[in-house]
């Protein structure tokens, strides 16, 4: 919500850093950037956002920056009603920055917790990155021009990294982040590929040497392992590193979803695509990931929903544009194929793959040949619709040998070849099952931990938690700490000389209610009892409430007809006629 548009890249920023820290804790979804960003400064509805992202709560704030000073609030609101149950002001100089992010993260949370149930919370979800806060808004600003991913706004976050670095020789996010710019870079084509590849390495020969524990390092690998050498195994264990680091690294879960699509694991990555898409449901990109895995299943007409579903999100996507008309091919429907290609690039070839696959005895003409012949090594096709249509045509020779050629070559276009319906044909050749074999095999990701095995142990045995639960519930009825209006997880966790992540566990375990609900039933009963009372008959509802411990009107409402199935004001009349 903040409108300072002379320091927007500095607010995305920070917005980005709480969503990342926040995105560290395990069994707490947080949506990612993209998808809460599709949101930013419109005025909607929570109840709408909520259901469109799948969330129980918005979090909501702004960031305001004056001078040397700084002011974060925020507010969290049911979805469901519609209501705040939380807001806060942080204001902090601006050299505190890192540890006002950290305090803002750690509110959000605890509060969170307080109102869904029990997960843990470290001690600290943000590590400074920098001494220099001038070094960290150039960060930020580079930041902001990567995530637009031209080739222009790659350099240019080049140039703010390279900044950022000149005043912190020390900043270990800034070589990692000029890493994947460069990696970026020569992937794409828009720089020659060994000089991207050498100042890429460049950039994580000094990164490892400052900080080795954040996602971006073993991230830092994949793309050489994965994409570069086609070295399965390796990139599956760099991918779980940066995952155990953080369980909703978007790069990460992204990474290992091509991974599995690679490999044919189809369980698998459909496991880690609709991961993706519960932290990150609006990106285009995630949809036709999906797509793809439904494609090469050969589930078409599934895979075209959920194609068409990534184009509303985003139309420039170009490779799913390229799916969508493998879809139509396959499928057969002429008419829509031929609205889906028109004014595109390459249209005499996706013409001549569908009369290819649905009329069969089509030759290819000479002079098609002969292009692919002259352009092979001055331009690459996106997709190899040049293998594809030689694999399908009484060429399939020369198909073969032109997919052969590019697996050599480590060509991510053919990465998924073994998948690929239009390269079908080739299976008959003898030679095709000696191409290039995964090192991973199914059993080798089987023996490795579920995420479930590698979350926290059970932190108190059944014993220590039967005798909290005891001492919990003496203390409330005896010492009535619930009529505090500002009474907090970790004012309990205190009396108790535990820490706040174990009462958190105790009152969900024992009780099977998260921290507010359980402090909020022992007012709401204490409420009922002074109600009746003839005595108090002089008094508002709402005054009562407030005597009972509730600080909100909204809260109290909400939680009375939640609990009771009525308003407070029927309840109160009909007890006491």
């Amino acid at each position: 919500m903040s409108n300072d548009i002379d320091n927007e890249s500095f607010c995305d920023g920070i917005a980005e850093e709480i969503i990342n820290a926040l995105s560290k804790i395990k069994g707490l979804k947080v949506i990612a950037r993209r998808s809460s960003f599709a949101f930013k400064n419109k005025n909607i509805d929570v109840r709408h956002i909520g259901n469109q992202l799948g969330v129980a709560t918005v979090l909501e704030g702004s960031v305001r920056k004056s001078n040397n000073s700084i002011r974060i609030t925020g507010q969290l609101i049911d979805t469901k009603y519609g209501t705040q149950y939380w807001s806060k002001k942080f204001d902090r100089e601006l050299i505190d920055i890192f540890e006002l992010e950290d305090v803002v993260s750690l509110a959000i949370a605890d509060e969170v917790r307080n109102n869904f149930g029990h997960f843990e919370v470290q001690d600290h979800l943000i590590k400074q990155p920098t001494n220099n806060v001038e070094a960290y808004q150039l960060f930020l600003q580079g930041r902001s021009l990567q995530l637009k991913w031209t080739p222009e706004s790659l350099n240019q976050a080049i140039s703010y990294y390279n900044q950022a670095i000149n005043l912190d020789k020390n900043y270990a996010k800034a070589y990692y982040a000029n890493l994947q710019c460069y990696g970026l870079l020569a992937v794409w084509g828009y720089m020659p590929y060994q000089e991207a590849m050498d100042l890429a390495v460049g950039n994580l020969l000094i990164a490892k040497e400052i900080e080795t524990a954040l996602p971006e390092y073993p991230l830092s690998f994949v793309g050489k392992f994965l994409w570069g050498e086609w070295d399965f195994k390796n990139a599956f264990i760099h991918i779980e590193k940066a995952l155990d680091m953080n369980p909703n690294y978007i790069d990460g879960l992204e990474a290992m979803t091509e991974l599995f699509i690679a490999l044919g694991f189809f369980d698998k990555a459909l496991t880690y695509a609709n991961r993706l898409l519960e932290v990150d449901p609006l990106s285009a990109n995630n949809h036709y990931t999906l797509a793809s895995i439904y494609y090469y299943q050969r589930k078409f007409k599934k895979a075209l929903e959920n194609v068409n579903y990534a184009l509303t999100l985003n139309t420039d996507l170009a490779l799913a544009h390229h799916l969508k008309c493998f879809c139509l091919i396959w499928l057969n429907r002429s008419q829509q194929f031929q609205y889906c290609i028109q004014d595109t690039t390459l249209k005499e070839e996706k013409n001549l793959l569908f009369q290819l696959i649905n009329n069969k005895d089509i030759e290819v003409p000479e002079q098609m040949m002969t292009k692919w012949s002259q352009s092979q090594n001055e331009e690459t096709m996106p997709v190899p619709y040049d293998v594809f249509i030689l694999s399908n045509s009484s060429y399939t020779d020369q198909g073969f040998t032109r997919l052969k050629e590019m697996i050599e070559q480590r060509r991510g276009q053919v990465i998924n070849y073994r998948l690929e319906p239009f390269l079908q044909p080739l299976h008959n050749i003898k030679e095709f099952s000696e191409l290039h074999k995964s090192n991973l095999s199914i059993e080798d990701v089987d023996c490795h931990q579920t995420d479930e095995e590698k979350s926290s142990p059970i932190i108190l045995d059944a014993q220590q938690v039967e005798t909290l639960k005891e001492e919990l519930g003496s203390y409330f009825k005896e010492d009535e700490p619930f009529l505090n209006p500002q009474l907090s997880l970790k004012f309990v966790a205190d009396v108790f000389e535990l820490n706040t992540n174990k009462i958190s566990y105790v009152i969900n375990k024992a009780f099977h209610l998260n921290f507010n609900d359980f402090v909020n039933s022992y007012r709401l009963n204490h409420f009922k009892s002074i109600a009746i009372d003839p005595k108090n008959s002089h008094l508002t509802i709402l005054g009562l409430a407030y005597d009972s411990g509730f600080n909100s009107k909204s809260v109290f409402n909400t939680y009375f007809k939640k609990t009771e199935g009525t308003t407070p004001s029927k309840w109160v009349k009909s007890n006491t006629k």
